[in-house]
């Protein structure tokens, strides 16, 4: 026992054994990293797999194809690359704790976690939009709220969300002022570490999920009060038949839709409070506790289509279909999931 605890306080484990400038590695015993491999690993496959499906759902269904649901279909498309892509070496990364993909392809990760995050929260923003139309607006949200409209919102995120994430890391933006700290006592080869100035961490957290955090919210606010009145109408009577009333397939997708709000803010709310603060704090918050609050962030990815398949019955019917394999049946893509 005595001549192992030597061993640990003489030698200090190395990412790279023989670099001068290698990172510390903070190995795992084996009775550890086993069942964290088997954890990350079943949340890749459902993030992965759940996404999939909702991506066919609404490709498959003719009657899913909707403004509303192209939207949904993006921020599927945000959670399966974040699965598929992001995931996995995330999780070589949190349980090795190293880096071993080198100094380009972690610029890249880095980049495509800022972008991927970004797309959800602008995904987000749109589908509030549109269900502001939808409830507050029934009679002008098929002239405002259009196919071509909602692809230039798709558009609009994917393209903004992409130069967010790589000009951030490829142009620097992220150490800004504070570069050669950063070399002389933070980079380290084996290291793959999104590190921020007080100034980026600020900003790229306002405007990357509190700003529009809040303003989802107010609108969200904004939409149930405008519900909870045409309730009141509906009660009292005169207009149940009248168009200005909502489908109660308008206002299922609205609550669903604010529970996938509500979901992304809580499980992302911790990431973001440490992302700001640790500038602030001299970096002291440790790096094993930054990297479970962004694996929690991170299930946000798999929570959705699990949301969905909670709230809504036509979900539920499409998956049987697709365990079942009648969706290969001719005809299948026009059989009706909800009557209206």
């Amino acid at each position: 026992m005595n001549s192992s605890q030597a061993q640990i306080t003489d030698i200090t484990p190395l990412c790279y054994e023989f670099l001068n400038r290698s990172c510390p590695k903070n190995a795992y015993p084996l009775f550890l990293r086993v069942p964290l491999y088997l954890f990350f690993s079943a949340v890749v496959i459902l993030t992965v797999l759940g996404n999939l499906f909702v991506i066919i759902t609404i490709l498959h269904f003719k009657q899913l194809h909707m403004p509303t649901n192209y939207l949904v279909l993006s921020l599927a498309v945000t959670d399966l690359l974040l699965g598929a892509l992001y995931m996995p070496p995330c999780m070589v990364q949190s349980v090795e704790t190293c880096w071993y993909l080198g100094t380009l392809f972690c610029k890249i990760y880095n980049s495509s976690g800022i972008m991927l995050c970004t797309a959800s929260i602008l995904n987000l923003s749109f589908i509030s939009i549109d269900r502001y139309y939808a409830v507050c607006h029934p009679l002008l949200y098929h002239h405002k709220i259009t196919s071509f409209v909602t692809v230039i919102m798709i558009v609009i995120c994917w393209s903004v969300s992409t130069a967010v994430g790589f000009g951030i890391i490829f142009l620097e933006i992220n150490i800004l002022g504070i570069e050669e700290f950063y070399y002389e006592n933070v980079a380290c080869e084996g290291g793959c570490v999104l590190f921020q100035s007080m100034a980026s961490s600020t900003a790229s957290s306002v405007l990357s999920f509190y700003f529009p955090g809040v303003v989802m919210l107010s609108i969200y606010i904004k939409i149930f009060r405008v519900a909870q009145k045409q309730a009141k109408s509906i009660q009292d009577s005169k207009c149940k038949n009248t168009q200005t009333v909502i489908s109660k397939e308008e206002r299922k997708a609205t609550k669903t839709l604010a529970v996938i709000l509500g979901v992304f803010l809580s499980l992302w709310m911790p990431f973001f409070i440490c992302n700001i603060l640790n500038p602030f704090t001299g970096y002291s918050i440790p790096p094993i506790f930054f990297d479970m609050l962004a694996w929690i962030g991170l299930m946000n990815s798999t929570c959705n289509p699990i949301v969905y398949a909670f709230f809504y019955k036509w979900f539920r019917k499409a998956f049987r279909m697709l365990i079942s394999g009648q969706i290969f049946q001719s005809g299948s893509s026009r059989i009706t999931l909800f009557s209206h």
